[in-house]
């Protein structure tokens, strides 16, 4: 609550966790090899925007935060990169999170049913699943991180990319103050929540996509 009712201290934070962690993965896996620089954020920019799983995931997140509204609708897109670059840290430090890829797919199947069922936890509890889930969509982005290109550009670009995706699932969340909208946003929960499953059966190795 402390948090909730301070939006400029969390923004603050978060940028402050960013620099810090960025700067650990720029001395993990600094520019060696004298790839340009600017590799590494397209590299970090393209990663989020080009995976499906990633991608549907992280339009949940602002469509769930659209219905909720505000502080819900600021505090989760802010929630999710922050944790998401402490999750790239570890896996560009070599710190294992077992089960990513059945994080991820868990994650849109939850996010999914969230905006299914027009949810509406405490927001503690809203906030405590966002950051869990990006935790592993952190870890999956700090683990392929191309070799010898900057960190720091790097989870500068996939912050940027997921928040541009938070961004569109807020954008479309917006038809949810029309009637018709609400039905619209309900059915790209279910959407979003059985391409988790098919996720979620892949990495299982039930079915190959």
């Amino acid at each position: 609550m402390f948090l909730i009712q301070r939006p400029n201290l969390v923004r603050s934070l978060m940028a402050l966790g960013l620099v810090l962690i960025a700067d650990k993965m720029v001395f993990a896996h600094g520019n060696h090899g004298g790839v340009p620089l600017g590799g590494g954020f397209v590299a970090g920019f393209t990663h989020p925007i080009s995976g499906l799983d990633h991608v549907v995931a992280m339009v949940a997140v602002g469509l769930w935060g659209a219905q909720l509204g505000a502080p819900a609708l600021w505090l989760l897109p802010i929630a999710f990169p922050l944790v998401m670059a402490m999750g790239a840290a570890m896996g560009l430090l070599g710190y294992p999170l077992p089960g990513v890829e059945i994080g991820i797919a868990c994650s849109a199947i939850v996010l999914g049913l969230m905006v299914l069922l027009e949810a509406r936890p405490p927001i503690a509890v809203s906030l405590s699943l966002v950051a869990v889930f990006a935790l592993f969509h952190g870890h999956a982005h700090g683990t392929e991180l191309p070799e010898g290109q900057s960190g720091l550009l790097y989870s500068l670009g996939f912050v940027l990319g997921t928040g541009l995706l938070h961004a569109a699932g807020i954008g479309i969340g917006c038809i949810s103050h029309w009637p018709w909208g609400k039905k619209c946003l309900r059915g790209a929960g279910a959407l979003v929540m059985a391409s988790g499953v098919y996720f979620l059966l892949n990495s299982l190795g039930i079915v190959q996509r």
